[in-house]
């Protein structure tokens, strides 16, 4: 008796005329489109607001390990520089780049470095890449949606450290020239650079940017790196000696302090 019910029951539900045993359906389907638009709508507002729906399909942004535990490589998938490298130390130094200003608004950041086609960034030791990456992320890929330049004044980029120009001798042209093919690509491959700052009896006076400062093996990099390359291709080249900035001198000096005062103790 029930099975007689519920063939019944299927047999009028199958007799239905057919317009409305389709308008149902229809309805369903365009409200479950409807739902689905205003869905993809929101998504891309909430999206093209902060970030930029397009841009943020189409970037990538890889991190890599550097030698400095402290820095950190950040391979956004696009130009960055395209040539040359730009570092900023402090807040200040920041202003001449909307990138590294917005960067140092992020608890923690104490350095940022463009390169080519990557940005090393530098943290306090207090600090933890898991809290600070999402905010890295969102900087980077905020920059690059908005379509602004890396930086203000081109004449910051230290592309021209290694112009060669006219009047200099054989020697220095040798120099900026290993620099620049041989030494400077292997550097920025741990997310650092360096800068060429001069040649003086037999002295070459370079800088280490990015990862390199700081880092417990930056003497081992001038010394055994860059400094047996030069000696070997160029005999003028008695030495490499390092440049430090008149802050970071400061700070080194205030850490000597504190360790004479510990060992004191």
């Amino acid at each position: 008796m029930t099975f007689r019910i519920i063939a019944s029951q299927l047999k009028r539900v199958a007799m239905r005329p057919a317009l409305s045993s389709w308008t149902k359906p229809t309805a369903t389907r365009s409200l479950m489109t409807r739902s689905n638009m205003w869905s993809h709508r929101i998504n891309n507002h909430k999206v093209g607001s902060l970030l930029g729906s397009q841009q943020v399909r189409t970037m990538f942004i890889q991190t890599e390990q550097t030698p400095n535990n402290d820095s950190l490589k950040f391979i956004p998938g696009v130009p960055v520089l395209g040539k040359g490298s730009a570092e900023f130390l402090d807040v200040r130094a920041s202003m001449k780049s909307p990138l590294a200003k917005q960067l140092f608004s992020i608890d923690g950041v104490v350095g940022v470095f463009f390169g080519p086609d990557f940005i090393t960034i530098s943290k306090s030791e207090g600090t933890e890449w898991p809290l600070m990456k999402p905010d890295i992320y969102a900087a980077i890929m905020d920059h690059f949606a908005s379509g602004q330049a890396i930086v203000y004044d081109e004449d910051d980029l230290a592309a021209n450290d290694t112009a060669i120009h006219p009047d200099d001798s054989e020697e220095v042209q040798m120099i900026k020239e290993l620099l620049d093919t041989r030494i400077r690509p292997s550097i920025q491959e741990d997310g650092g650079d360096i800068e060429y700052c001069g040649f003086e009896e037999g002295i070459v006076k370079l800088k280490l940017k990015g990862s390199c400062r700081g880092c417990d093996s930056s003497t081992i990099t001038l010394k055994n790196g860059i400094e047996n390359m030069l000696m070997h291709y160029i005999p003028e080249v008695q030495g490499v000696e390092q440049i430090i900035d008149e802050t970071e001198a400061v700070a080194l000096q205030e850490f000597d302090k504190l360790e004479k005062k510990l060992g004191e103790k």
